[in-house]
């Protein structure tokens, strides 16, 4: 049997590569560009870690298939756990603390991608990686600068403002992707605001990075349960 290339298929591809390409480098060079302005290694590694989530968006939006995806995302976990090696990334990659969060967050991308996009749940995936990268980035912001109630859980240092942040975001983005995907409706609502709760709990519980992991995977079962069951 012959092999047959479809001309349209190989320009929509290199089109979808060239525009995410794009969109990463502006991400990066941004970064680069606040780091240079003075912006501090944490805010500009939060800003990497939301921007770079988005890239789910523009997957969906420009419908990249299975395996491109996948490709970006096992590239995109080869190039994190080389930078713990060789920290090329500079102010992207750089804080002061150890942890395998970046490498879980590049990781929990490409699992979600993997595990939703052949049944065509783009919104299930988009869902725990947004809450993961717009949820615990605004939660870090906020108690880091506003955060005055502290409290301890399995020896982590939390505040009450980070975590409220964490789940009002959470609650306002799967709010946002449930109503437009499935419709808006009281159980719409209710199943969004169960999904910040857990995205929440999560994070919380959660120790060395591994948020960036337990985050995403768990609010994105939750949310295919309640898709299956309500909406």
């Amino acid at each position: 049997m012959g092999f047959y290339v479809n001309e349209d298929a190989v320009i929509a591809w290199w089109w979808q590569v060239a525009l995410i390409g794009l969109y990463v480098g502006s991400v990066l060079g941004i970064a680069q560009w606040l780091a240079s302005r003075g912006m501090t290694d944490e805010r500009t590694r939060k800003f990497v870690h939301i921007a770079t989530g988005n890239i789910i968006l523009l997957a969906w939006w420009i419908a990249v298939p299975l395996w491109l995806a996948l490709a970006f995302g096992a590239t995109f976990c080869a190039v994190t756990l080389l930078s713990y090696r060789y920290r090329f990334l500079g102010s992207v990659g750089g804080v002061d603390r150890k942890s395998w969060g970046t490498f879980f967050y590049s990781l929990s991308i490409t699992l979600l991608i993997a595990f939703y996009w052949p049944q065509n749940l783009q919104v299930v995936a988009a869902v725990g990686i947004l809450a993961m990268t717009w949820g615990d980035a605004v939660a870090a912001l906020v108690g880091q600068t506003w955060g005055r109630r502290e409290y301890k859980v399995l020896g982590m240092r939390k505040t009450a403002e980070g975590s409220l942040a964490m789940a009002v975001v959470s609650f306002a983005v799967c709010l946002l992707l449930l109503g437009f995907t499935c419709g808006w409706s009281l159980p719409m609502v209710l199943s969004a605001l169960a999904i910040a709760v857990a995205a929440t709990g999560l994070e919380v519980i959660s120790v060395g990075g591994i948020d960036n992991l337990t985050v995403p995977l768990g609010s994105a079962l939750l949310t295919q349960g309640l898709i299956q069951a309500f909406l």
